[in-house]
């Protein structure tokens, strides 16, 4: 609720519009990048059900901080991951800041950065959390072709 004038009129017509399923989440979301056409797609806020909920695909999601030192140290990595797998109809190498955006799902936690997800495109809502590995292109990449559901090319091809 962020009413401009808040009085007890105004608390009551919130109440009876949330009753009735009429009221809409405000999600914290950066604008939706008019060019997402790179290696790595940008997800926010509002795109995070679009993107990472998509059915149709498997999403490898980092959510990242702007003053991470672990993340300014992953991106030449994990660009270079969304270029290496760039070709794949089924797969969406991604990223969001979690700092500027809100994450619509409660199966993605993020308790500190960066942290990593698979979402297997008929399990989003129990995605696969990257732990223990070396953030480096060989454990990322094993990871992906570990979990993706539809990858164009065999494991003998790498």
């Amino acid at each position: 609720m962020e009413p401009e004038e808040f009085d007890s009129d105004v608390l009551k017509q919130f109440v009876l519009a949330f009753k009735k399923g009429k009221l809409k989440p405000i999600v914290k979301s950066q604008p939706v990048p008019k060019n997402n056409k790179g290696p790595v797609k940008v997800v926010v806020g509002k795109t995070f059900d679009t993107i990472v909920m998509d059915p149709k695909n498997d999403v490898l999601i980092e959510f990242y901080a702007p003053w991470c030192g672990h993340c300014k140290k992953l991106e030449p990595v994990y660009t270079e991951l969304g270029k290496k797998y760039k070709n794949e109809k089924n797969l969406v190498i991604a990223k969001m800041d979690a700092t500027a955006n809100d994450v619509t799902s409660d199966h993605y936690k993020v308790e500190g950065f960066p942290t990593i997800y698979f979402a297997p495109r008929d399990k989003k809502n129990n995605p696969i959390k990257f732990e223990g590995g070396d953030r480096d292109l060989e454990h990322l990449s094993k990871f992906v072709e570990e979990h993706s559901t539809k990858l164009s090319r065999t494991k003998e091809e790498l």
